[in-house]
């Protein structure tokens, strides 16, 4: 719906499609987590500090880190599809 300003209002009307959220695994230890840096200031190391952190605790086997090439953008086809080939569960960092 637009307002006397010409801003349009996201929240009215919307898809009729409801989207389930994905799976959720029971634990990650064992697993490859991929996580996708949107390269705003500090993701990168947001990102790695969360990382290590599952390895540590968690038992995260393997960290799969991908960097979008700008932050305004989302991420290629490509780089969706090789993270969903390579890892069990990803996680998208965003910087401040």
């Amino acid at each position: 719906m637009v307002d006397g300003l010409g801003f349009i209002d996201p929240t009215a009307g919307g898809s009729k499609e409801t989207v389930l959220p994905a799976p959720r695994p029971f634990g990650l230890s064992g697993k490859v987590v991929g996580l996708l840096d949107n390269t705003k200031e500090q993701a990168d190391i947001i990102l790695r500090t969360v990382g290590e952190a599952l390895c540590e605790r968690y038992g995260v086997e393997k960290l799969i880190i991908r960097r979008k090439e700008h932050y305004s953008k989302p991420a290629t086809p490509e780089m969706i599809d090789e993270m969903a080939e390579q890892v069990d569960v990803a996680i998208a960092g965003l910087g401040g």
